[in-house]
């Protein structure tokens, strides 16, 4: 069992790092190819190759699962064509310890999901996100036309709203405004920064315009008389630190896909939000999501077992992987659509993230019982090997 294992386990990792490298190369190709209109300005085919290679690893994640499946359908399927798993079926190995001993090939490689999960694609999208800041002056992630929007709690019960235009490498920021409430919701004070640099303690802004109302303000309008003293007073500082809860990494949070996010990272934005009273049903379906991740694989493997066992005896191996290919994009289609529909009908965070999984491991499931029981009904194949 444990050769028999092994040499399924070689035959999925060939033909899914085969399958991975023609999809990351035509992936990268388009890629490439949809950029190329971005040459010029100080902007060469060199850091387009530069941008291309820092997304390798977010590509790569998003192509594992369905690689997996492709692959594993290629490689079984090969070895039901050369009649190698008929030879497994008749020596007393059944289709559901087959299915184990594929899950146990799929062990290193969750593993390897995982390091790619926490590791290596937030620290990719992370620079790629600052190597575009730097080449192209702007980053992907929930930027509207006038910017980033945050909102935090102030010590004294009020509300701070801070806009920021522009996010440069280094955790420093271009064209800030902050806009100060009272408990009221009354603004009290707003601040506009050409500069602005975070750090560990807070916010400093370079160059303020101070504008603060005085509290008497709405009254004196109210009465729609002529104020003696000016209702808004208006000064010019060199520099202004701000205490606030938004850091150079929440920040980053962002700009980033919650899914590329590691876990810590995510988890800590997903408080910030929550103590702000901010919306996190998105993060949290993520956060969910980045669990489901190495188990979308056992899913994958799971599913590519029916097909491959199907028509064992004749081959097929095409119409296998035709069919592997079209349930990885539906599969792929079902999962977003689910994040959509389970954001907007507020479902419970887990059930959007692991129903997908759940269903597809449950049908493929059902359909490798169904083959099992159609193998053992079947008269002994032995004789169609001689």
């Amino acid at each position: 069992m444990r050769i028999a294992r092994r040499y399924l386990a070689s035959e999925i990792y060939r033909n899914t790092a085969l399958v991975l490298i023609a999809l990351l190369g035509l992936f990268s190709f388009f890629a490439l190819i949809d950029e190329l209109d971005r040459l010029g300005d100080g902007l060469s085919i060199w850091n387009l190759f530069y941008l291309e290679l820092l997304e390798l690893p977010t590509r790569l994640y998003d192509l594992l699962p369905i690689g997996l499946l492709v692959g594993a359908v290629l490689g079984l399927a090969g070895l039901a064509q050369r009649n190698e798993l008929v030879i497994l079926r008749v020596s007393g190995v059944s289709g559901l310890q087959l299915l184990a001993m594929l899950w146990m090939s799929t062990v290193p490689l969750m593993v390897g999901a995982f390091v790619l999960s926490e590791h290596l694609t937030p620290m990719a999208e992370l620079r790629h996100n600052e190597a575009r800041l730097e080449l192209l002056g702007r980053a992907g992630g929930g930027r509207l036309s006038s910017g980033y929007w945050f909102k935090e709690n102030t010590p004294n019960d009020g509300t701070r709203i801070i806009n920021i235009h522009t996010v440069q490498t280094g955790g420093q920021v271009q064209q800030v405004t902050v806009l100060e409430l009272n408990k009221q919701r009354q603004l009290e004070r707003r601040l506009r920064a050409p500069l602005g640099k975070f750090h560990a303690d807070g916010l400093t802004l370079q160059d303020v315009v101070v504008m603060t109302i005085q509290p008497h303000a709405e009254a004196a309008l109210a009465n729609a008389q002529a104020p003696a003293e000016p209702l808004v007073t208006r000064n010019v500082l060199p520099e202004v630190d701000i205490a606030t809860s938004l850091t150079s990494h929440r920040l980053t949070a962002r700009i980033v896909t919650p899914e590329r996010m590691a876990i810590p990272d995510l988890w800590d934005y997903i408080q910030y939000l929550d103590a702000n009273q901010l919306q996190n049903d998105r993060q949290m379906v993520a956060l969910w999501r980045k669990f489901a991740y190495p188990f979308s694989l056992l899913v994958m493997i799971t599913i590519a077992a029916p097909i491959s066992f199907l028509q064992t005896r004749r081959g097929g191996v095409g119409s296998k992987v035709f069919v592997g290919i079209l349930l990885g994009v539906g599969f792929f289609m079902a999962n977003q659509m689910a994040l959509n529909i389970g954001t907007l009908s507020k479902w419970p965070p887990w059930l959007t993230a692991l129903g997908p999984n759940c269903i597809a491991l449950a049908l493929a499931l059902i359909a490798l019982i169904t083959i099992e029981r159609q193998f053992r009904r079947r008269p002994s194949t032995i004789g169609a090997l001689t």
